[in-house]
């Protein structure tokens, strides 16, 4: 690539990736908070699971900073550093794990679109009836061709949309700290149960994965490092963007806390900020939140498009994918893998026709499949500090960054196991077919496919994969 093809690659600014982190991030999830944490929590478990949610993504968004200004040639972030760490595998399926994460989120965001609009026209009900399948496919592709246009117009419109969708959310922070009832937080302080630390320990457990999903995106500025104008600004970004949104999370969660019981607040329909507001302000609360949400959601769907076509074109220039998905369009879109991209988008759409909770399964899904990713990076970052690479006689900071990665990985580590076996079953369903592209690429090499340690980790998925199937035969799992 010559010098000056180089200099165009690198045209997002700070606040273009700030933009990035806070467009993947802000969305789906923040609006379903309120009813997502009172059917598992009160007000106490609440606040502990954003203390370790918060402790243990702010360890994980420092890790990235620190990776980024020590290995700053690898810019495809979050699937090159598995890669670097623990092979040629591994680096497949932590890129083909977020890849699938993102297709995910992006169901998420089309289902919670058309449950809004549910509570308006009946007719698209929760976001997975027929006509909300239909307007959501159209969705998918009007956006497909608005990113064929290029990358970089993408960004700018992302960044426009998340500016936007920022004010309804702040104005709903203020309605409802200015709302907010001492007696009614302290009613819903235990969650409505004698007060016991294992009945909380209990009901922070049942909301770990629903954090998960809300930081998910913590990555952005990674992804897109080898857009950037200054490789510095991609760690400073990430930290910067988690910071703010971690604040928005917990106000939003917390202070509703104090405008309704838990049992009516647990019983809001999706998205339930909107109920919330609509309790304090009357029905013209509903309205605007709801149109705060499409503006949103519409920002994030187009952040989650981008990084999901950035990963894959990343993974296939470095040879983990088949070639034909580092192809690009004259305006640098990697176009095939943007078609393979909503190709799945679509197929997981069809699917959510036979879930009992579509977006809940999508939500957790999304957390499910983006963990694995997580616990590489972390244990990467461990990995140079325990060897010392890139640091010299540096002992000091050598120590500080192990720590740092190590507590990032026991907290990834932690939250797969917190999901439960169910998710991790339909993960594996998910990573086992998925294969396939690993082993058409290392063909199309003429490698070996596994060394043998590689071998016994997918032949264990295989089995889990085989579980999956039977258990959902049997009806022992259900989607």
């Amino acid at each position: 690539m010559s010098a000056s093809s180089s200099a165009q690659d690198r045209q997002l600014s700070r606040g273009a990736l700030i933009a990035l982190v806070v467009g993947s991030m802000v969305g789906a999830g923040i609006f379903t908070l309120p009813a997502a944490f009172a059917r598992s929590t009160g007000a106490l478990g609440a606040l502990i699971a954003w203390a370790i949610a918060g402790s243990g993504m702010l360890m994980l968004a420092l890790v990235f900073q620190n990776l980024s200004r020590r290995k700053p040639e690898m810019d495809a972030g979050i699937y090159a550093y598995a890669k670097a760490g623990f092979g040629n595998y591994l680096g497949f399926s932590s890129a083909f794990g977020y890849w699938i994460a993102c297709c995910l989120a992006d169901v998420a965001c089309l289902i919670l679109i058309k449950a809004t609009l549910g509570q308006f026209w009946p007719v698209f009900g929760d976001g997975s009836t027929p006509l909300a399948i239909a307007t959501a496919s159209v969705i998918v592709w009007g956006v497909h061709m608005l990113v064929l246009r290029g990358v970089k117009e993408a960004a700018a419109l992302n960044t426009i949309a998340t500016v936007a969708k920022l004010v309804p959310i702040a104005i709903f922070v203020v309605v409802v700290i200015a709302g907010f009832k001492a007696d009614v937080f302290a009613l819903n302080f235990w969650g409505g149960e004698a007060g016991s630390l294992s009945s909380v320990a209990e009901q922070v457990r049942q909301t770990m994965l629903v954090t998960v999903f809300v930081f998910v995106g913590i990555e952005g500025a990674s992804v897109y490092s080898r857009y950037a104008k200054d490789r510095n600004d991609v760690g400073i970004a990430t930290v910067l963007g988690f910071l703010g949104v971690l604040c928005l999370l917990v106000l939003v969660t917390v202070f509703s806390y104090g405008i309704l019981l838990r049992p009516d607040l647990a019983a809001l329909a999706t998205p339930s900020m909107a109920g919330v507001m609509e309790a304090i302000v009357g029905p013209w609360g509903r309205v605007f939140v709801s149109i705060g949400l499409l503006i949103s959601i519409a920002g994030n769907y187009l952040s989650w498009s981008l990084l999901a076509a950035e990963v894959l074109h990343s993974a296939a220039k470095n040879d983990s994918m088949p070639k034909l998905l580092a192809r690009e369009n004259k305006n640098r879109v990697p176009y095939i893998a943007l078609w393979l991209t909503n190709s799945v988008i679509q197929f997981f759409l069809l699917v959510t026709w036979f879930a009992e909770q579509a977006f809940t399964i999508a939500l957790k899904m999304t957390s499910a499949m983006t963990l694995l990713p997580y616990l590489l990076v972390a244990a990467y970052g461990a990995k140079l500090a325990y060897r010392g690479e890139t640091y010299g006689q540096d002992l000091r900071g050598r120590r500080r960054d192990g720590v740092v990665a190590a507590l990032a990985s026991v907290y990834a580590l932690a939250m797969l196991i917190a999901g439960g076996a169910k998710f991790l079953l339909l993960a594996a369903l998910l990573y086992a077919p998925g294969s396939f592209l690993y082993f058409y690429a290392r063909r199309e090499q003429g490698l070996a496919v596994f060394s043998p340690a590689e071998q016994l980790v997918f032949g264990a998925l295989c089995l889990a994969a085989m579980v999956a199937l039977y258990a959902l035969a049997s009806g022992a799992l259900t989607i």
